[in-house]
C-alpha cells in the first residue's frame, strides 16, 4: 500500500548528499510523513516541527486572532511548512449556513435529532449535521473551492459522523424518504427499522464525501492541481463501541479517497470492554486491535494511513494519567511496521498551552510539565524517522477476525432483550488471543475480494451475532479461499433480532433464516445447532454455537474457545506451535518496542539487553537492560543496530535537527523546537569531542548547557533550552 507513496526516502538520499558536500539546506525535497492539526496562526511556542501543518477551518478572524483563513496558511508557509487543509463533515463552524446567512434559508433542522426531539450538539450553533443535498453544496462553495484557490493541494473532511441515538429530525425523514421511497420509520419501534435507518446514516455520509472529494478533485484539475482527499477518522472499533454509524472501510474503494487518518487516542483506547469476567479500561489492547482494523482496512485497496496518537486527550485528566496512556497507545501504533506516517498530535495550542491537573487528587491545574513535553518531543521526533520494515511482530501469526461496516448498524438500540455490553460479541473474538500474546488481527468484509485481504491468514474467526453482510458477494470469497485450504471458525447462536431484518438473506428467491445460513450453504454445510468441524475442499470449518460475548463476560470462559483454534492452528493449518506468552516484541531499524500485558498467563517482566536509549526516559540514559514489567510498554533506541556507528549522528532529540554537516574531525547542525520547552539528545560521534559549542542562530553562545559523555555507547548527552529560530551545535575532536 504505502510503497509507492514513500517519498521521504528519496529526500533521505539528499540529505546524505548535503551532508558529504558540507552545502546547508534547511529545506530538503517536501516530505509528508509527519503531521499536526492546528486552527491557529504559527506561534513560536508550538512549532511542532513536523513535515506538515494541517490548518483547519476556513473560518476568517478566527478565535483570538484577527487573520483570514489564508493569512493563517502563510503563517505555516513562512515557517517551511507544507500546508494542507482540514475541516469537519458532520459539524463544524457552519453558522452562516445554519442562520441561513449563505443562502437566505436557515438550516437548523438539519442536525441530528434523539427521539425526544433534542438536538445533538458538537458547540454553541454547531450541531452535528445530517448531510443533505445542500449541506453539501455549501462545502463544496464554501470550504473546499476557497482552500485550492489559496494553492493547498490536499483536504481532510474528518468524522463523518451520524450518532446511533438520531435519526428523528424532519431533515432524515425527508433524505429517508428520498432513499427508500416509503415515508420515515421510527428506528425505536423495530430491528427491521434501526437497520434501515443507520444503513441510510451511512449511505448520507458516504455519498457526502464522494461528492466533495470527486468536486475537489475536478476542481483542482482546473487550475492544473493534483488534490489530494483524505478521511481523518475513528476506527471501526470505537465508532461501534461509541455506537456512531461512519462510512469507514467502503470509502477505501472510492477513487476520490486517497486515504485516512486513523484518529486513535487515550480518548477512544480507554473505553471499558470486559475480559475474563472484568470489566475495565484496557488502553494497549483496545488501542492495537483500533489501528489494526485501520492498517486491514486500507491495506489491499492501497490508500495512504496516517496513524494519530495525542499526548493528552479531550477529557481533563491529569498529567501522569496523560503520560501513561500516552505511552501505551504510541507503542500500539508502532506495532504496525507497514505504516510510517504519522499525525504527530493534534491542537498543539492545548498541548503545550492548556492546563491539567498536576495528580489526579489535586485540583492545581499547570501547563505541561518539562519532563513530559521532553519526552512527548523525543518521542515524535522519533517519527521523523521511523522505518517501514518487513519485522512481524513476536508470536504465532495468521490469526484474523472478521469485521463488517455493519457492526456500527446493531449496537442502538437493544431489540427484544437482545444485549451486546461494551461491543463483547468483538472484543470476544479478539482479546482471548491478544491476552496470550497472539498478535490477532482484523480482517473486512468489505475487502474479502481483494487477493491481498488474505494474505497470511491461517484461521479465519468470524461472527454474525454482532453484523451481517451487505451483499451476498462476500461469502463467496470466504468459501473459495476454505476451499483452497483455510480454516474458518464460525462463532454465534444466531439468535440476535437484526437475523430477520428484510435483507437480501430472506427476501426475493433468498428464504434463508439467518444470514449464516447462506455462507453455510455455499461451504456445503447443513446448517445446525450443534457444534462441530466439517471439511469443504481442502479446508475445515468449525462452528461454536456461542455468541463470542459469552467467552469473556465470565471468568474463565474462554479456554475452550482458545483451545479448539489452537488446536487448529497446530493440528490441522499444521502452522507450528500456537505459543501462548504475556509480552509483544519488534524490530524496526534501530528502535524496539515492546510491551509487557497484565492480565496474562503470567506475571513475568521482559527484559532486553543491549546498548539501549530509553526514548519514554526525558533523560535518555544508555542502558545495558531494560526491565518492562505487565501493564507497561518500552520504546528503546537500540544503538548496536544504528547503521554506520563511526558516522557522527543525532540519535534522539527532544527537537528537530537540519543543516547537518560532517566533517573529518567536525559535525555541526541546527535544531529546533517549540519556545518554553527544553531539549536533550543523546549524540553519537566517533569519540569524545575535545570543544562542542552552542548558540543561537546570531552566533552567540548559549550559557546553561549540559553535556556529558558515555564512553561504552560513545555518545553524549547535551541539554539546552529549544529555540524555534533553530540553536547551532558543533562538536570538534
Amino acid at each position: 500500500m504505502r510503497l509507492k507513496d514513500i517519498l521521504y526516502f528519496a529526500s533521505g538520499a539528499l540529505l546524505i548528499a548535503a551532508c558529504a558536500t558540507g552545502k546547508l539546506n534547511e529545506n530538503p525535497q517536501p516530505k509528508e510523513k509527519t503531521a499536526f492539526q492546528t486552527s491557529n496562526p504559527w506561534k513560536p511556542v508550538t512549532d511542532v516541527r513536523a513535515d506538515v501543518a494541517i490548518v483547519y477551518s476556513v473560518r476568517d478572524h478566527h478565535r483570538s486572532t484577527r487573520m483570514t483563513f489564508e493569512e493563517r496558511v502563510q503563517t505555516w508557509r513562512d515557517r517551511g511548512y507544507i500546508t494542507h487543509f482540514m475541516t469537519g463533515i458532520a459539524w463544524g463552524e457552519y453558522q452562516d449556513y445554519f442562520t441561513g446567512k449563505w443562502d437566505g434559508v436557515p438550516h437548523l433542522d438539519e442536525g441530528q435529532v434523539t427521539q425526544r426531539g433534542d438536538t445533538i450538539w458538537h458547540g454553541r450553533m454547531v450541531p452535528y449535521i445530517v448531510p443533505t443535498k445542500n449541506f453539501i453544496k455549501y462545502i463544496k462553495e464554501t470550504q473546499i473551492k476557497r482552500v485550492i484557490d489559496a494553492g493547498i493541494d490536499a483536504i481532510y473532511l474528518e468524522e463523518p459522523e451520524f450518532w446511533a441515538r438520531a435519526g428523528y429530525s424532519e431533515a432524515f425523514k425527508r433524505e429517508w424518504k428520498d432513499y427508500y421511497g416509503f415515508d420515515w420509520r421510527p428506528q425505536h419501534e423495530s430491528p427491521e427499522n434501526t437497520y434501515l435507518s443507520n444503513k441510510l446514516k451511512y449511505h448520507l455520509y458516504y455519498r457526502a464525501l464522494d461528492e466533495c472529494f470527486t468536486y475537489a478533485k475536478e476542481y483542482g484539475k482546473s487550475k492544473g492541481m493534483d488534490v489530494r482527499c483524505y478521511v481523518p477518522t475513528h476506527s471501526l472499533v470505537n465508532y461501534s463501541q461509541w455506537q456512531i454509524v461512519s462510512p469507514e472501510a467502503s470509502l477505501a474503494s472510492l477513487p476520490c479517497v486517497d486515504g485516512y487518518i486513523a484518529q486513535v487516542w487515550t480518548g477512544t483506547s480507554r473505553s471499558p470492554n470486559y475480559f475474563n469476567g472484568k470489566q475495565k479500561e484496557r488502553v494497549f489492547e483496545t488501542a492495537y486491535l483500533e489501528y489494526g482494523s485501520m492498517e486491514s482496512m486500507t491495506a489491499p485497496t492501497g490508500r495512504k494511513m496516517f496513524f494519530l496518537t495525542d499526548p493528552i486527550e479531550d477529557w481533563p485528566r491529569d498529567w501522569a494519567d496523560y503520560k501513561k496512556n500516552y505511552q501505551a497507545t504510541f507503542t500500539a501504533k508502532l506495532l504496525y511496521p507497514q505504516i510510517a506516517d504519522y499525525e504527530v498530535m493534534p491542537w498543539p495550542d492545548r498541548i503545550y498551552e492548556g492546563l491539567y491537573k498536576t495528580s489526579a487528587d489535586s485540583d492545581i491545574k499547570e501547563k505541561i510539565p518539562r519532563f513530559y513535553s521532553t519526552q512527548m518531543q523525543v518521542m515524535i521526533n522519533a517519527l521523523n524517522h521511523m522505518p517501514l520494515s518487513n519485522n512481524q511482530l513476536n508470536g504465532s501469526a495468521g490469526i484474523s477476525v472478521l469485521m463488517a461496516n455493519s457492526l456500527m448498524f446493531q449496537r442502538l438500540p437493544t431489540h427484544q432483550g437482545y444485549e451486546d455490553p461494551n461491543f463483547s460479541n468483538f472484543y470476544g473474538q479478539t482479546l482471548p488471543f491478544l491476552k496470550r500474546g497472539i498478535p490477532v488481527k482484523t480482517m473486512h468484509l468489505e475487502n474479502v475480494s481483494y487477493p491481498e485481504t488474505w494474505k497470511d491468514t491461517k484461521i479465519l474467526i468470524m461472527s454474525y451475532s454482532n453484523m451481517k453482510p451487505s451483499v451476498p458477494e462476500g461469502h463467496e470469497f470466504i468459501a473459495e479461499w476454505v476451499k483452497k485450504g483455510g480454516i474458518l471458525v464460525y462463532c454465534g447462536r444466531d439468535i440476535d433480532p437484526f437475523q430477520s431484518v428484510q435483507e437480501w438473506w430472506n427476501t426475493g428467491n433468498n428464504q434463508y433464516l439467518t444470514a449464516s445460513e447462506h455462507l453455510f450453504e455455499k461451504l456445503h454445510i447443513n446448517a445446525t445447532d450443534q457444534d462441530g468441524v466439517c471439511r469443504y475442499g481442502d479446508g475445515t470449518v468449525y462452528i461454536i454455537r456461542k455468541d463470542p460475548k459469552e467467552f469473556i463476560m465470565e471468568a474463565g470462559q474462554d479456554h475452550e474457545f482458545v483451545a479448539i483454534v489452537k488446536q487448529l492452528y497446530e493440528q490441522t493449518a499444521k502452522a507450528g506451535e500456537f505459543v501462548f506468552k504475556n509480552n509483544f516484541y519488534l524490530e524496526r531499524g534501530p528502535y524496539d518496542l515492546i510491551s509487557v500485558l497484565d492480565e496474562s498467563i503470567s506475571d513475568t517482566p521482559y527484559i532486553q539487553k543491549g546498548r539501549l536509549i530509553d526514548l519514554f526516559d526525558p533523560e535518555l540514559p544508555v542502558l545495558r537492560a531494560k526491565t518492562v514489567h505487565p501493564g507497561e510498554q518500552a520504546f528503546l533506541l537500540n544503538v548496536d543496530r544504528v547503521e554506520d556507528q563511526k558516522k557522527p549522528q543525532v540519535l534522539a532529540a527532544a527537537s528537530r535537527v537540519y543543516d547537518e554537516v560532517v566533517k573529518r574531525d567536525n559535525y555541526s547542525f541546527i535544531t529546533k523546537s517549540p519556545l518554553n520547552t527544553s531539549n536533550v539528545m543523546r549524540v553519537l560521534l566517533p569519540k569524545e569531542p575535545k570543544t562542542h559549542q552552542v548558540s543561537d542562530r546570531q552566533g552567540n553562545q548559549i550559557t546553561g548547557t549540559a553535556w556529558e559523555w558515555d564512553e561504552a555507547s560513545k555518545t553524549g548527552l547535551l541539554k539546552f533550552e529549544n529555540d524555534p529560530e533553530g540553536i547551532i551545535v558543533e562538536f570538534s575532536w
